[in-house]
């Protein structure tokens, strides 16, 4: 048994040696037949140009064809990226358009609520503005007010709305001969009475000493709801402080009741105060 396999041990690494001697010529000969071309090249024989040419026509032809499928899947690949692109922009731009159509709707139908309610009451608002430019911008970290250079004389009452632009941002609180002070919505006392849309709910809105308010009280108690979406504040005429729809600010979904006013209160020059008046319709 142990001459068996001593027989078996002494074949095996006899057939290895051959391998090895094998593979060592097959290098030494790959060697000597690459400088064998190399130094016929150096003749410049027809026949080695024309072998030269042949060899280099038949690699670069191969590396074409090998190509072909990779630039096919590349190009495949490329179109169903920018398919895929396209289609989730005009799955976007239809859900916009949807949006779009679903606030049209709401404003019609706002529209024409709005148009049955002044014709069941019987009344119509109007308004008389006095141009005024801030003197004096009071800001601390208690109080939020403007100097204003109207006063008693201009016809300047308490309770007055003042308006930057379209947006509502304060009203009178004290007034003097030629000149006034009002208080801006984002002073720690100011409280007012909105309306969030889209869903007309009825709220509070309290100053915070920045430039931004807090919902304060909800009728409804609906903080959960009123966080789920963003909504655009108005005025609700409650109270009878100011006319209903007179644009306020803006809180934005998840905002934790903030609102971020439309005004910016530390870049008031000019304003305008506004008597709004309920006059019934003979």
């Amino acid at each position: 048994m142990a001459s068996g396999r001593d027989d078996f041990v002494i074949a095996f690494r006899s057939a290895i040696l051959k391998k090895k001697d094998k593979q060592r010529f097959s290098l030494l000969t790959l060697l000597f037949l690459s400088i064998f071309v190399l130094i016929l090249s150096s003749f410049n024989l027809k026949i080695i140009n024309y072998i030269k040419f042949g060899i280099n026509e038949v690699v670069y032809r191969s590396s074409y064809l090998i190509s072909i499928p990779e630039n096919k899947i590349q190009k495949i690949k490329h179109q169903l990226s920018t398919h895929l692109e396209i289609y989730n922009k005009y799955q976007d731009i239809k859900s916009e358009l949807n949006i779009l159509k679903e606030e049209k709707l709401t404003n019609d139908f706002l529209k024409l609520e709005n148009k049955k309610l002044r014709n069941l009451i019987k009344e119509s608002v109007s308004s008389k503005e006095i141009l005024a430019k801030v003197l004096i911008d009071k800001e601390s970290p208690f109080l939020k007010s403007i100097v204003l250079n109207k006063g008693s004389k201009d016809n300047v009452k308490i309770g007055m709305a003042i308006m930057d632009g379209s947006y509502l941002i304060g009203k009178i609180i004290e007034i003097n001969y030629t000149n006034s002070r009002a208080l801006l919505l984002s002073d720690l006392n100011s409280k007012i009475p909105v309306m969030l849309l889209p869903d007309r709910i009825q709220a509070v809105i309290s100053g915070t000493g920045e430039n931004h308010g807090i919902i304060e009280y909800t009728k409804e108690k609906l903080d959960n709801e009123i966080n789920e979406k963003d909504r655009i504040i108005y005025t609700s005429g409650i109270a009878g402080l100011f006319k209903s729809g007179i644009p306020v600010g803006r809180m934005f979904k998840k905002s934790n009741g903030r609102i971020d006013f439309f005004s910016k209160f530390t870049q008031l020059e000019y304003v305008k105060i506004v008597s709004f008046d309920l006059e019934s319709v003979k």
